[in-house]
């Protein structure tokens, strides 16, 4: 009898146990299911579907605006700043080679360095990062530049560019005649490079032998200086901050000291040395046309004006030159070599001949030697492409006392659109693009612009000239936002653009410093600081609900639709969701 009770027991504990593990295993099978049908990660495809969607939301500027302002409120320090490793959807490693920079990055940032120049080891390394501007083969994650790059809205069908649509062109092959081409010496005279090939066609013969300034020349267009990426903006960057100088003289005209610096290759830049710290703000006692132009600010403005989409400002990179060897011991500029001098310190400094800051006490001076500075890349000379210089409508008046009539007058605007150009063409929104990329970088100076005379009116603006950009996080100036608040017209693509840099995953700010750490300056410090990078989180936040404001007077007065705001220049908004929509 109790064999039998010990047997039965027995087979009833196998039983609970096989009924336990059938249960678990049911139980595995479903949740398995349940977590495929609703936790799959959504494809890229089906990201940015939904964010095209979210970005043409006409309440979309109202919904972002409150969410992105707190963010833009937050103090800097709180912040996570190293995002620009983040994959769009996660976090990323950083590699062990990019820690090391930015802890040494951050070490001389907030350290004073007196003397000595960046390891030259480390300053190819940065080279090399930035040849490709921060655009590297795509892998298993993706930086923040990556993303935003690879995003539709920076990937649309552009129009086909007929001939007569290039600012240059090749002359056939059976024109030239074979000659040896000199080499630039160093006592050379400032030759223009445009005058070089003229005299030297040569270069023009192979498009494989041409040099990286003149591909850049060669791919000037009527809408765009440059393609989006360019692959020819890698060895561009590297003859910019690595390639041998060979002659350097001072820039004519401006107010403030500036250099045309020569390659071996007859390729030509523009050098404007460093002339305060990083993270020092203008004085709040100096009028915008007394402001000091910044190196870092040519080189922000550069890589601002590309995360935009516009490509409209000529390609500049950060160097540290040697102010013995590449300026002194090479200039033929008599009246520059003149102004060189050692400071108690022994720093070589000199100071050149202008208007503004041009003297022994705001003397530019290597240490000792070392001198940061931008190098950006020349334009064709106008003998082979002649260029129109413009009044802005809303010039200020550059005077310590009088406003000028925009500035008085609410509705000047309607006196713009009644006046050629702006009165036809896309000559106003044009204006408004480079309206905002001002505001976004607190440039005051824009009292002028240019374009190519070869394309009349029907063409892009210049953005030349921003070395006074940059000169204050701690406030914005509201009055540069004029053409938008009076016009109340905008480009649907600036819109999308816009609205897409205030989304978390391609923040503005986040992106600008995955961009400017591409710089071979980034090996000495960054080139913006992170006040500086939340101004402009803030600053975009200003212009959504400018717009905004303008959608929601325009509704009041006519009801429903936008069509005197938006100027809409992405008729084929289906064909672009189509691109990024799941089969079926």
């Amino acid at each position: 009898m109790r064999w039998y009770t010990r047997r039965r027991s027995r087979t009833v504990c196998l039983s609970l146990v096989v009924a336990s593990l059938s249960l678990h295993l049911l139980l595995t099978v479903l949740s398995r299911s349940i977590y495929q049908n609703h936790c799959d990660t959504p494809s890229p495809r089906q990201t940015h579907l939904h964010t095209l969607r979210a970005l043409v939301d006409t309440n979309y500027t109202s919904r972002m605006s409150d969410n992105h302002a707190s963010y833009a409120k937050t103090p800097p320090g709180t912040r996570k700043v190293n995002s620009s490793h983040m994959d769009s959807n996660g976090p990323q490693k950083m590699s062990e080679k990019d820690a090391v920079t930015t802890k040494m990055a951050v070490k001389v940032g907030h350290g004073h360095k007196e003397e000595g120049p960046v390891d030259s080891l480390t300053m190819t390394e940065r080279v090399g990062k930035f040849g490709s501007m921060g655009i590297k083969p795509m892998g298993s994650g993706m930086s923040k530049l990556e993303a935003l790059f690879s995003h539709p809205l920076y990937n649309m069908p552009t129009p086909p560019i007929h001939e007569d649509d290039w600012l240059l062109k090749v002359k056939p092959k059976g024109k030239f005649i074979t000659a040896n081409i000199p080499p630039i010496s160093p006592g050379a005279s400032s030759t223009s490079s445009s005058e070089l090939l003229l005299s030297c066609p040569l270069l023009l013969l192979s498009s494989d032998s041409h040099p990286p300034w003149l591909r850049f020349h060669l791919g000037i267009s009527r809408w765009q200086l440059y393609p989006h990426l360019d692959p020819n903006m890698a060895p561009l960057a590297q003859q910019l901050s690595t390639h041998r100088i060979v002659s350097a003289v001072q820039k004519s005209g401006g107010t403030q000291l500036k250099l045309v610096m020569s390659f071996p290759n007859y390729g030509q830049a523009i050098l404007k040395p460093m002339k305060q710290e990083r993270d020092e703000e203008t004085n709040f006692n100096l009028y915008y046309f007394s402001d000091f132009e910044r190196h870092n600010a040519e080189i922000a403005a550069f890589h601002l004006d590309r995360v935009l989409g516009y490509r409209r400002i000529p390609p500049a990179v950060g160097r540290l030159v040697d102010v013995v060897t590449e300026i002194k011991d090479i200039t033929t500029d008599h009246k520059l070599a003149r102004t060189f001098f050692t400071s108690p310190v022994n720093n070589v400094c000199f100071y050149g001949q202008c208007s503004y800051y041009c003297s022994t006490e705001h003397a530019v001076c290597g240490r000792p030697q070392n001198l940061e500075a931008s190098l950006a890349m020349m334009l064709p000379d106008t003998s082979l492409a002649t260029r129109r210089s413009w009044r802005s409508p809303w010039k200020r008046s550059y005077s310590r006392s009088k406003l000028a009539v925009w500035e008085k007058d609410p509705d000047y605007c309607d006196t713009v659109k009644k006046t050629p150009p702006y009165n036809k063409g896309t000559r106003l929104v044009d204006l408004i693009d480079m309206t905002i990329l001002d505001f976004l970088m607190g440039n005051m100076d824009r009292h002028h612009y240019e374009t190519f005379d070869k394309f009349g009116n029907n063409t892009f603006l210049l953005h030349l000239d921003n070395g006074r950009a940059f000169g204050r996080h701690s406030t914005d100036e509201p009055s540069i936002l004029t053409p938008l608040e009076q016009c109340c017209r905008i480009r649907r693509s600036t819109l999308l653009h816009l609205r897409l840099l205030s989304l978390p995953q391609y923040r503005l700010s986040d992106v600008m410093r995955d961009s400017l750490s591409h710089d071979p300056l980034f090996s000495v410090a960054p080139l913006l600081s992170e006040l500086h990078l939340s101004a402009l989180d803030r600053r975009l936040v200003t212009v959504l609900q400018t717009v905004s404001r303008c959608q929601e007077r325009q509704r009041s007065r006519h009801g429903e639709g936008d069509d005197d705001v938006i100027y809409d220049d992405v008729t084929d908004y289906e064909t672009l969701v189509k691109h990024v929509t799941p089969a079926g």
